[in-house]
């Protein structure tokens, strides 16, 4: 067995550097700008980047450059530095809810097993990166692909558990004692 590898692997992966887990990532939109100048137009691109595990962790970045290649890779950068959880439930989310960015709002309703990812492009990415598989959404607005990712995202982030909403409400909660472990 190679040592040197499980080296390498093992310390930087448990103290939870985002550099070295598995993310998969997704352009979701590229926009070619143009900048009018003496001898003609000067081109340029912007990118929007989802990245995510698969897990509960998603992110999403800008970036800008020359070329393509750099403008996703700015792009990507950026996403893993703005990374956030999500609380899921199994394979969907536990409650409707609404993301607003800007203009644009994004619906978000939960879906039985089985049902998949009814959406459009721009969350439809943001869901298979998150790590959902069943759900229902509706974007309300104007389709600028970086506020209905952004929406999104704001959406996932309203999500809560429900010990998380039993401490908000100040509620306790009681363990069932068994009968036979009581008396013992």
């Amino acid at each position: 067995m190679d040592t040197r590898a499980t080296k390498r692997s093992g310390g930087l992966a448990a103290r939870g550097n985002p550099e070295s887990q598995e993310f998969k990532d997704k352009v979701v939109f590229i926009n070619r700008c143009a900048k009018v100048v003496k001898g003609g137009k000067r081109f340029s691109f912007a990118s929007v980047v989802v990245v995510g595990d698969g897990h509960g962790r998603v992110g999403v970045g800008t970036g800008k450059a020359a070329e393509v290649p750099e403008a996703i890779r700015k792009g990507i950068e950026s996403a893993k530095k703005h990374l956030v959880t999500v609380h899921l439930k199994e394979d969907t989310i536990p409650f409707e809810v609404t993301g607003v960015f800007g203009a644009e709002r994004v619906m978000l309703k939960p879906a039985a097993h089985g049902t998949g990812i009814i959406a459009g492009g721009h969350v439809r990415a943001v869901m298979e990166l998150v790590g959902v598989s069943n759900i229902l959404s509706k974007c309300l607005g104007s389709g600028n692909p970086l506020n209905v990712v952004k929406a999104t995202i704001d959406g996932l982030l309203k999500l809560r558990t429900i010990e998380q909403v039993r401490r908000a409400r100040g509620i306790e909660v009681a363990v069932p004692v068994m009968e036979g472990a009581a008396s013992a």
